[in-house]
């Protein structure tokens, strides 16, 4: 009779997932590590408290059996959006991983479940820093980029954490890695407009990055020192992974096509609440997991209607 652990594994490729398991005890050393990271200060302020204060390293109090951390990637592809207004219609990129981010990460949960319960076995969401614990675990590697890599899926997958209490019996937990490609290669970095990515350190410095600029709050506009030429993406940024030799084969990967028509994309780029916006395009909206960031489409979309008379 094959373990559990083993008809787990089974049943995540059976999906076309990947993931790892390792033992609750490591929450110490990612822990550790962001908080080292901080204390060094690697990470800008603001920074750190709007995109990593949010960790719990503990898991919940309704769960005092959980023994292991569970990480799982599935692929994800690029997706475009289409927008009309005034008489233009532009076709926007939505990068892999924010196309319907929470219902996908509910879904992941979900599989997990229908899995494990019948053995006995319980998972709940954990808010841990996922890219690093899927490097830690071996299920994927750093790209010089700071990017998330796994063979078989480039960086264009989404990852979920765990919290369960399914047995680990056998496990990797390693050093932080980068890819061997990226030793010689820095193609990423010569590619990145802002640069964010460069030679004296590892570490990203996320405070040049866009994806934390066009992710930010509605209060929070452009830097005057970013281009708004250089914006290439609805929200986030592609340009480091379009250009990385690891992508190649996932670049014309694209899934869906939502389209909004002149009169919706006013509504949006005068912003305002979801009651407010039709049924239709609430719909739309929710399909792309673009609903819950209805307040920053107004200055992300505005970027790319500006010169519009």
């Amino acid at each position: 009779m094959k373990k559990v652990n083993e008809v787990f594994f089974s049943k995540l490729e059976e999906g076309g997932l990947k993931g790892r398991v390792v033992p609750i005890q490591h929450l110490q050393d990612l822990q550790r590590e962001i908080e080292d990271r901080h204390a060094e200060g690697l990470f800008a302020p603001e920074f750190y408290q709007e995109a990593l204060s949010f960790f719990s390293f503990r898991p919940p109090d309704d769960f005092p059996a959980a023994t292991s951390l569970i990480v799982v990637a599935i692929p994800r592809p690029q997706t475009n959006v289409s927008f009309t207004w005034r008489g233009k219609t532009l076709t926007l990129l939505l990068p892999p991983i924010y196309l319907g981010f929470r219902e996908i990460a509910r879904q992941i949960g979900g599989h997990l479940t229908d899995w494990l319960a019948p053995e006995g076995y319980r998972v709940t969401s954990a808010k841990l820093p996922q890219k690093l614990l899927a490097v830690r675990s071996g299920l994927a590697e750093y790209g010089r980029n700071n990017i998330t890599y796994i063979p078989g899926m480039g960086s264009f997958f989404q990852l979920a954490a765990f919290f369960s209490d399914l047995p680990c019996e056998e496990y990797t937990w390693r050093e932080p890695r980068m890819m061997d490609r990226c030793q010689v290669c820095k193609v990423c970095q010569t590619k990145c407009p802002t640069g964010a990515i460069t030679s004296e350190r590892f570490l990203l410095q996320p405070e040049r990055c866009l994806v934390f600029h066009n992710e930010r709050g509605k209060d929070h506009r452009f830097p005057a020192w970013i281009d708004p030429a250089l914006h290439n993406c609805l929200i986030g940024c592609m340009l480091c992974q379009r250009f990385c030799p690891e992508n190649k084969a996932f670049l014309d990967w694209f899934e869906g096509n939502e389209s909004f028509s002149h009169e919706e994309t006013s509504l949006l780029l005068k912003g305002g609440s979801s009651d407010q916006l039709a049924v239709t395009t609430q719909a739309k909206l929710t399909r792309l997991g673009l609903l819950e960031n209805l307040e920053i489409l107004p200055r992300n979309l505005g970027v790319f209607f500006k010169d519009q008379p």
